[in-house]
């Protein structure tokens, strides 16, 4: 992440902590095409194989992600801020599509049926979103409202797709 973003970054979090002081930042970042889920280790091999196929087709494209989102997982043990796409969203849509036909071939569970594409910024432990809802994400809104150059920090172009499975990484070169 460009420095920019990291400072965007840190004083988002400094506002959010005032709410919730165990908020930790992501040291990662990236957006999710698909659910975790469990490979069987013979599967790797055609699961990747059968990715590539299907993303050989993909361009390169732009998305903005500025929209300042507080989300839960499933089981409501953790909570995220987030930042949802907000322009680039049918592409996504498309590579889920995608991404889903390769789970499906193997009888795995696809992505959420209505997703809301993110770059998770910050979490904690247990369902706070009651504390970061309302009048904190105002702030942190404008927060990313008023950074300067935010517009052009928060527009990503999208080159690669990558599977981590295990410790392994796959990348998968867009056009």
């Amino acid at each position: 992440a460009p420095e920019e973003f990291l400072e965007l970054l840190e004083l988002l979090v400094s506002r959010a902590r005032t709410y919730v002081s165990s908020l930790a930042a992501m040291e990662e970042f990236h957006l999710s095409l698909s659910q975790c889920v469990v490979l069987r280790y013979h599967w790797i091999d055609p699961f990747v194989r059968s990715l590539k196929e299907r993303l050989a087709s993909f361009h390169r494209f732009f998305c903005v992600a500025d929209q300042v989102k507080v989300y839960t997982n499933q089981n409501k043990t953790r909570t995220f801020i987030g930042l949802e796409v907000s322009a680039g969203h049918f592409q996504l849509l498309e590579l889920v599509s995608e991404v889903d036909r390769v789970l499906e071939e193997f009888d795995l569970p696809t992505f959420y049926k209505d997703p809301s594409f993110h770059i998770s910024l910050a979490w904690c432990v247990g369902d706070l979103s009651d504390r970061l809802e309302g009048q904190c994400l105002r702030e942190l809104q404008d927060i990313v409202d008023g950074f300067e150059d935010s517009a052009f920090l928060l527009r990503v172009q999208w080159e690669q797709i990558r599977c981590k499975s295990g410790n392994k990484y796959f990348s998968f070169p867009l056009r």
